[in-house]
């Protein structure tokens, strides 16, 4: 708009229409991130009503230096890939050692300690720093953590899931959002379950949840390919979960069991003992395969359940793994969005305005 008529016109109705053509063009431009968020409130949107992106393997020093460098993406998930040490009774955190740790967790005891000091701590104090940092951000939404328990529980020789619960009540304490938390109904009482509560929608506001963690948990890839394994972490935990409802101890419990890998129907179907089926509200597997035309993501989405999407660079059109455009990685957190999605799992570490992104679901 700059031709000889368009000079003709005067200057405040120029300016008005200036104004009018950038409005528009930034509403298309949002559009085509498949962002309605411009227009929506997300903040007061419940959280399972939206979705965000997260960070894959975030504790990789080689990725990250410091913890707090990958939480200052403004991401909505954080992973971490943890071993259960028999030998020192201690959570190690890495990629593929048992007995040492190799990550980027500092164990801050103050928000200055978040960008200094010596890495590879133990669990705790990837949580710890966890811990200091949203201290120092008190308006961050909610954050999801996700562990992978690469070879499992080891409950007989003492790495049990009441151990590492107990480990996350020293280290987050309030700032967790429990199983139990999702049972209590706003006037009073409790649902009988996870589903029967994410199924009347009784998951908080992100507004309410700012600040706060909810941690969900996955059988681990050595745990996955060991043939003697025959209790695997999600059943283990949600066996647990069980245990501690009979005996009216469910506020012991820190973490949500998740159904792990990408399955059309109701994935809970694959544990013969139906009494665990409802413990679980959280799914995690391969975006490309939800995608694939073969599962009905929507049903998630109408019970409210948390559907965590991994590797989003591999659904077709593939994007790049770490370095796509910033626009490409937009669209494509809009693409899992429409199909359902919570969280759109990926490795764009270096993309904050991608990690800090929170659309409306669906």
């Amino acid at each position: 708009m700059t031709g000889p008529l368009f000079r003709r016109v005067p200057s405040r109705l120029r300016a008005a229409l200036l104004g009018l053509l950038t409005a528009c063009l930034a509403i298309t431009a949002a559009g085509a991130a498949g962002g309605t968020s411009a227009a929506a409130d997300t903040d007061s949107l419940p959280f399972s009503g939206t979705t965000g992106s997260g960070l894959h393997n975030t504790y990789d020093p080689s990725t990250f230096p410091y913890l707090a460098q990958a939480l200052d993406t403004g991401t909505s998930m954080i992973e971490l890939d943890v071993w259960d040490d028999v030998f020192t009774q201690e959570w190690k955190v890495s990629h593929d050692s048992l007995t040492s740790n190799g990550n980027n967790c500092v164990n801050a005891s103050s928000p200055a300690d978040l960008y200094t000091g010596g890495a590879n701590k133990d669990l705790e104090s990837c949580l710890d720093d966890v811990r200091v940092w949203l201290g120092a951000h008190p308006g961050h939404g909610p954050l999801i953590i996700k562990l992978e328990m690469k070879a499992g529980f080891q409950a007989s020789l003492g790495m049990s899931p009441a151990k590492l619960d107990q480990s996350i009540s020293s280290h987050l304490g309030n700032l967790v959002y429990k199983p139990s938390d999702l049972l209590n109904k706003p006037g009073g009482g409790q649902y009988a379950s996870l589903d029967a509560a994410a199924t009347a929608g009784n998951w908080p506001t992100r507004q309410q949840l700012a600040g706060k963690v909810l941690i969900e948990v996955i059988p681990g890839t050595v745990e996955e390919n060991n043939p003697t394994d025959t209790l695997w972490t999600d059943q283990e935990y949600a066996q647990y979960l069980n245990s501690l409802k009979s005996q009216g101890k469910l506020s012991q419990a820190n973490i949500f069991p998740a159904v792990h890998n990408a399955q059309s129907g109701d994935p809970r179907t694959r544990y013969s003992d139906t009494s665990i089926r409802p413990w679980f509200v959280v799914f995690d597997g391969d975006a490309a395969t939800y995608l694939n035309g073969s599962i009905d993501t929507s049903w998630y989405d109408t019970h409210h359940y948390l559907l965590i999407m991994t590797d989003a660079q591999n659904v077709a059109p593939t994007l790049d793994d770490v370095n796509p455009s910033s626009a490409d990685a937009q669209a494509r957190v809009a693409q899992l969005a429409k199909a359902h999605a919570t969280i759109a799992s990926n490795d764009w570490r270096g993309l904050s305005d991608v990690q800090s992104l929170v659309l409306p679901r669906g």
